[in-house]
């Protein structure tokens, strides 16, 4: 993967600040933000056709997952550069992402297992306000999941899940529990890996356990990706010049 180019997209990760009460929907602003930095960074690159990989840990697949969707449905004349970002990804590894749970209850309980583990000397809920955030936060994860389900057939998905309990205060517990974090589903790849939820996307070395699995799949994918995305652009861009054609006969009547 010599030519590879690798970018980060910083945020603040922690969960009160993705679904406190600050913001109607932070994750839908930090979804525009990673589309928007990531269509300029091509752009000025000269890499706009270049296919995508994505590499997610935690909450950062439901920042992906929700970029994703507002990339695909920007086909509009002037803001359609924005859907490149669709049209180019070809494969998303997800890291201890929270993709389901059975009710608002169990997501709620995995926000406040994903505060323990990673802020746990700032997070101190005195008025309930944070169990209430937690509680919006667990539809919007729902939500997310939703737009996020019927774009997935266009992508190669790999599920990752921790296989160690992280050290929460006094006692340890699985963050993102492998039913949510990878799902059973058709035509994806899933895999434990192990380590705690901190940890499981810090590879001390080359030799450590599962960093051949993770370097493998981006291998293949990496080796795949350009004919497949190739065709895509062929085929975003005639819907592209079809849709314009479409609104021109449009404003002719």
């Amino acid at each position: 993967m010599s030519n590879a180019r690798v970018l980060s997209f910083g945020y603040d990760a922690s969960v009160t600040a993705l679904f406190g009460r600050t913001s109607s929907d932070t994750i839908l602003q930090h979804a525009h933000t990673l589309v928007a930095e990531l269509v300029a960074d091509r752009q000025l690159e000269g890499a706009v056709n270049r296919p995508i990989i994505f590499v997610c840990h935690s909450l950062g697949g439901i920042v992906v997952k929700r970029a994703l969707a507002y990339s695909a449905s920007r086909t509009s004349k002037l803001i359609q550069h924005l859907h490149s970002i669709f049209v180019s990804t070809y494969a998303v590894l997800f890291l201890g992402t929270p993709h389901q749970g059975s009710d608002k209850a169990e997501l709620a309980s995995t926000g406040r297992k994903m505060i323990d583990a990673m802020v746990p000397s700032k997070v101190f809920d005195t008025d309930g306000q944070l169990l209430e955030a937690l509680k919006e936060g667990s539809e919007t994860l729902q939500n997310v999941t939703d737009m996020f389900a019927p774009l997935m057939k266009n992508f190669r998905i790999y599920f990752f899940w921790e296989q160690e309990k992280t050290d929460i205060g006094t006692t340890r517990k699985y963050v993102v529990k492998e039913h949510s974090a990878a799902p059973i589903l058709d035509d994806t790849e899933r895999a434990g890996l192990p380590y705690d939820h901190r940890s499981m996307c810090k590879f001390e070395s080359r030799t450590a356990p599962g960093y051949r699995l993770v370097v493998a799949a981006l291998i293949t994918y990496a080796l795949n990706a350009p004919n497949t995305i190739a065709q895509r652009w062929i085929s975003a861009t005639e819907m592209l010049k079809a849709k314009r054609a479409t609104e021109a006969a449009e404003l002719m009547q």
